[in-house]
């Protein structure tokens, strides 16, 4: 039996850092099911509506309000109460008219912060390739992707995705100048401007210049830039953020 719940549930105190709950309170927790995100990247929804929102007492009462249909990730109804919700997902909750838009505080930890626009989601192109017709595959950081026409878009830039009909709203480059949410590195939850992209010719990972409000500068991971704007961002932030 002990086999048997391990594969369904995890110990607490074996949860990634980016779930916000207290690692010793009980023994186990739950499990995300596969899904677009990873385990490390990702929140079970069933914390999301227990532990974050705080719109139910326990477990069953959780399972309780997304099996019967009362949350909506992306657009779309999601009854399974392991659904891996991540960074830049879009949680609405229709019955007290509330959304919310997952993100990163400064100590990695996932986050939801309320927002009044929930038609819109951002998606980072992690990767593309030619398919079959000479269409271009984007995959987005999430692990969903988009079929296009034209390849226009490069490894990096930001789609803005009305959801969920997934039609492409707006395309924001990772160039200079533009506008950065940190989402890995002692930098995570930071924000900033775009100084210099730094391209290494050799094995090493490229590496990207962020200055911040205070006009520091601060290098990172290019992979770690996650574009929110051109000029500013497009999407409200915690305030930790701010």
């Amino acid at each position: 039996m002990a086999k048997m719940g391990s594969r369904k549930h995890l110990k607490r105190y074996k949860a990634p850092k980016s779930w916000p709950i207290h690692p010793k309170e009980d023994t186990w927790t739950v499990k995300p099911s596969a899904g677009s995100h990873s385990i490390e990247d990702s929140i079970p929804l069933t914390l999301v509506i227990r532990d974050i929102l705080k719109l139910a007492d326990n477990s069953r009462e959780a399972k309780r309000i997304i099996n019967s249909g009362n949350v909506l990730v992306d657009g779309k109804v999601v009854k399974d109460y392991k659904f891996p919700v991540g960074f830049m997902d879009i949680v609405d909750i229709p019955k007290t008219g509330e959304s919310y838009r997952v993100l990163l505080d400064r100590k990695s930890r996932l986050q939801l912060d309320l927002i009044e626009d929930n038609t819109l989601k951002l998606s980072k192109i992690v990767n593309k390739s030619t398919i079959k017709g000479g269409k271009t595959q984007l995959n987005f950081h999430d692990g969903k992707n988009l079929i296009v026409d034209e390849d226009v878009y490069s490894v990096g830039d930001v789609i803005s995705l009305k959801v969920p009909e997934n039609e492409i709203n707006e395309i924001y480059p990772l160039k200079e100048g533009a506008i950065v949410l940190v989402t890995g590195g002692k930098h995570t939850g930071e924000l900033g401007t775009v100084s210099e992209i730094i391209e290494n010719k050799s094995s090493n990972p490229n590496t990207i210049i962020i200055e911040n409000s205070a006009k520091e500068e601060f290098l990172t991971l290019k992979d770690y830039a996650f574009v929110i704007g051109e000029d500013s961002s497009v999407i409200s932030l915690l305030e930790v953020n701010k």
